[in-house]
């Protein structure tokens, strides 16, 4: 699915491919998500204490990939610019943002483009889309996101985590490090993942 030309741009599609995967998965019923925190790995098995206290154990691939989070501000994001936007409507309608992710241009043809349900947060939406715009507006500032077929307006209140991803490499799965990607599940209930988002520095997945 990510083969480009170039050992640049596939590694950079390589290593942050979860978002990739995440979206195309999310209107299907596909793998299961996992927010949570690492509590060990052993070989290719990583232990995980999810968000709602299980306690998960996850075979990972031979070659599985690791990205990680890199901050990111208003400032760096342009009209232009290709992003995912997840979101939650609020009073009034008002679509507010509760995570933007500032996508590399490597991605532009990669993360699937459009708006649609967001399932690891109940009630919210995603939007891959091209902004176009920025406005002020009351609670923040206002993204106008242009994708085929559509356009959506959300408004970006201060303080909502603002990120790219970046490769990374195993070292960053040690205990206590938050983590967020998409397992498969099979018939046995056994999990295994090709991928995972790892939090560093303080910038959560």
């Amino acid at each position: 699915m990510l083969r480009r030309p170039g050992g640049v741009v596939s590694g950079i599609a390589a290593s942050i491919a979860l978002f990739a995967f995440l979206a195309t998965a999310a209107q299907a019923q596909g793998p299961r998500f996992i927010r949570g925190t690492v509590t060990g790995l052993e070989g290719n098995t990583l232990s995980v204490k999810s968000r709602d206290g299980r306690d998960l154990k996850v075979t990972l691939a031979d070659n599985f990939g690791v990205s990680t989070t890199k901050a990111v501000t208003m400032a760096d994001i342009k009209p232009g610019d290709y992003v995912g936007v997840a979101a939650k409507k609020g009073l009034n309608d008002t679509v507010t943002a509760i995570e933007v992710q500032l996508f590399p241009a490597a991605l532009r043809k990669v993360v699937r483009e459009g708006h649609f349900p967001w399932p690891p947060e109940a009630g919210a939406t995603m939007t891959n889309a091209t902004l176009s715009a920025v406005v002020q507006a009351a609670g923040g500032r206002e993204m106008t996101l242009d994708y085929k077929g559509g356009s959506q307006k959300i408004v970006v209140p201060e303080g909502v985590p603002m990120f790219t991803t970046v490769p990374a490499d195993r070292s960053l799965l040690v205990p206590g490090a938050d983590v967020f990607f998409g397992a498969q599940v099979a018939p046995d209930g056994k999990m295994s993942a090709a991928r995972v988002r790892v939090n560093k520095e303080g910038v959560k997945p």
